[in-house]
């Protein structure tokens, strides 16, 4: 196959980079009314309707909503398991080293002011069930929520398969919950007597999980809605064209519409990838994903050097860069928006995925531009303490009165005004 090839001399370049970054995450009507419909019904008729779904959905035949139990499963290889507790260890340690603490200060006039940082009381994790059942998902969502203290992790699967219970119970999964959909994520922000009401929800799953995740925040927290996968790649030629090309099939492989691009200046290496790619896609197992991916929306870009590869990346602000370059420290104070950065020919964006350690639930579609990956802080509320003195109340109550007169608010400024001398 042949990806599109672009050039940031070519006229109309900014408008085609535009057109092919862009990505429009608003649900259709259609789907925005049949899941605003789920949700009604889970917080009207709770289980029974979460039953019902499950017969429709699922095709489960259930008379309750069914508890899994969560260990480590004998269906799963010794090998796997060692992997799975090789990368739990390391995610937790990158994890534990976001944790934030409590802290205070006290003025002179002995005004006490500062913040207290606690752990969510109990989270909910959606796992897709059936054939996407990721227990790598599982791990990134679970560890910095455990790290960060939650007191108790709620997670809903439709049909989690063994690896994926393994990995919850490697993580310090609370309960297990045997269902899925938007059904699941109305039960998760509501309550019904089976499934607890959480305090905010995390987790992939389709368009009708991502849909009911926006019409419930609000009544709860969540990480984001996330887009389809990206990988952007800056390369100089010093890596083998082979591994530049599987590195964007390893984007590509996740869905139809996730999107690799690669950005270099040197013709000969993107000639050299695109063949690359026209060889080596016949033998992947997702071929179809990937050429149907890659045909909508991959591309090879030219640039005019490194540095405007670093400007174009910027702008985009994809998921994943890779800076397969000889010198990529020289390039990373060029990159400001990015969800996760990996730094030369070594650092594939798979072994991020897996067991590098920093959290692979990124800002996709852009949000790099103001989002960050999910992390421990998001699993901790923050709280000010204000402690103010006798003395501070008659200075500050002043200065207090006077903002409040300013803006109309008459009941604040004598407020603050009784406390003075």
């Amino acid at each position: 196959m042949k990806l599109r090839a672009l050039s940031t001399r070519a006229a109309g370049f900014d408008a085609k980079l535009a057109r092919l970054t862009r990505y429009d995450a608003a649900a259709d009507p259609k789907l925005r009314s049949t899941v605003a419909r789920i949700v009604a019904d889970v917080r009207a008729r709770g289980d029974a309707a979460l039953l019902a779904y499950a017969r429709r959905f699922d095709k489960a035949t259930a008379r309750t909503v069914a508890e899994l139990e969560s260990r480590p499963s004998l269906t799963v290889s010794g090998a796997q398991l060692d992997a799975l507790r090789a990368a739990h260890a390391r995610i937790r340690a990158f994890h534990e080293r976001q944790a934030q603490a409590s802290w205070e200060f006290t003025e002179a006039d002995g005004t006490r002011l500062g913040q207290r940082v606690a752990p969510l009381e109990r989270v909910g994790l959606y796992v897709p069930g059936g054939k996407a059942a990721y227990p790598s998902s599982v791990l990134m969502n679970a560890v910095p929520a455990k790290v960060a203290g939650v007191r108790e992790l709620v997670m809903v699967s439709p049909n989690p398969n063994a690896l994926v219970l393994s990995a919850a119970a490697l993580a310090g999964v609370d309960r297990v919950i045997g269902i899925g959909g938007a059904q699941a994520i109305a039960a998760l922000a509501y309550g019904t007597r089976s499934v607890p009401r959480v305090d905010k929800i995390v987790g992939p799953g389709n368009a009708y999980v991502a849909e009911a995740k926006r019409q419930v925040f609000g009544e709860v927290g969540i990480e984001m809605i996330a887009g389809p996968s990206e990988v952007l790649v800056i390369s100089d030629g010093s890596a083998p064209a082979d591994w530049v090309a599987m590195d964007l099939f390893s984007q590509a492989e996740h869905a139809e519409d996730a999107q690799a691009l690669l950005l270099s200046p040197d013709p000969r290496h993107l000639d050299a990838v695109q063949i690359a790619i026209g060889r080596l896609i016949r033998d992947m197992p997702r071929k179809r994903v990937i050429a149907a991916s890659l045909k909508a929306r991959g591309a090879l870009i030219e640039t005019r050097d490194l540095d405007e590869a670093c400007a174009i990346a910027s702008r985009i602000a994809p998921e994943h860069l890779e800076l397969l370059v000889e010198n990529p420290e020289r390039l990373l104070p060029k990159l400001g928006n990015a969800g996760a950065i990996f730094l030369g020919r070594w650092s594939s964006e798979a072994i991020g995925d897996y067991c590098a350690g920093p959290n692979h639930v990124l800002p996709t579609s852009g949000t790099a531009r103001f989002s960050s990956p999910l992390g421990v802080y998001d699993f901790q509320k923050r709280t000010s303490i204000i402690q103010v003195s006798q003395q501070g109340a008659d200075k500050l109550g002043r200065l207090a009165a006077t903002l409040a007169e300013a803006e109309g608010l008459s009941a604040h400024a004598r407020s603050a005004l009784m406390r003075c001398k």
